[in-house]
């Protein structure tokens, strides 16, 4: 059971027009405050509060925006798992890539990590799609771009949050050591091109899109080897097993 962090209030650039609920985790906080004060993320908050005026639904609820960072902290990074933005329709996303909240049907990239877990690790299928137990044992799953507007996929790329989750990724990549990277695909394997292979392992296949599956994500071996490395390396293994919800 991860200990219970203490959670600092979002600095005011990204508060207001109903985004005033999110709060950031003390030990990102910390590695990530210099960004808060610089001009694309004022942009950045301005965009959101100008879509949350005119109306439009965004998503996830902004609670939920930096989940991924609220529930893998800092110190506590073993394995990043790179998505792209997160899911556009209502109720699937809640901060983690791939995953979605517990009743809400299994996306087709995550059926097809289970696919892969199941031909790699001998895992049985989860009846859910809910990575949280991964989060908390110290798997990041961070989408690139934290938000999206509902029904159009993509509609907040380029407005920010590229450059605030590189931040992210470069003070894994200089201040730990002996993380394992999964870059899932070409935008991940793009977005994490400027990590040490010489302090990190980083592992690279084709998405789990059912567009690309089939040419090499499944078959890949990521998570033996992901587990392999972290054995090598003086840390506890990632449980890849997901704890079966409402039974």
């Amino acid at each position: 059971m991860q200990p219970r962090v203490r959670f600092r209030p979002l600095p005011k650039e990204l508060r207001g027009a109903g985004l005033s609920d999110i709060k950031l985790e003390k030990s990102w906080l910390e590695q990530l405050q210099p960004e808060f004060d610089k001009q694309y993320m004022r942009d950045l908050r301005a965009f959101l509060v100008a879509e949350k005026a005119a109306g439009k639904v965004i998503f996830p609820p902004g609670g939920n925006i930096f989940a991924a960072l609220d529930h893998t902290p800092f110190d506590q990074v073993k394995l990043v798992i790179l998505g792209q933005d997160p899911y556009h329709g209502p109720g699937q996303a809640h901060g983690l890539s791939f995953s979605v909240p517990p009743g809400i049907q299994i996306p087709p990239s995550l059926r097809n990590i289970y696919k892969e877990l199941n031909r790699d690790l001998g895992l049985p299928f989860p009846n859910h799609g809910n990575l949280e137990q991964w989060a908390n044992q110290g798997v990041l799953l961070l989408n690139a771009v934290l938000t999206v507007e509902q029904a159009k996929a993509g509609a907040h790329q380029g407005k920010g949050w590229e450059q605030f989750t590189d931040a992210a990724i470069a003070a894994l990549n200089e201040k730990r050591e002996h993380i394992v990277f999964l870059l899932w695909g070409s935008y991940a394997q793009k977005k994490g091109s400027f990590i040490d292979r010489q302090r990190h392992l980083v592992l690279q296949s084709p998405h789990p899109s059912p567009l690309s599956a089939h040419r090499g994500f499944i078959g890949n071996g990521h998570f033996s080897k992901a587990n392999d490395y972290l054995s090598q390396t003086g840390q506890t293994p990632i449980d890849w097993s997901l704890k079966e919800l409402g039974r």
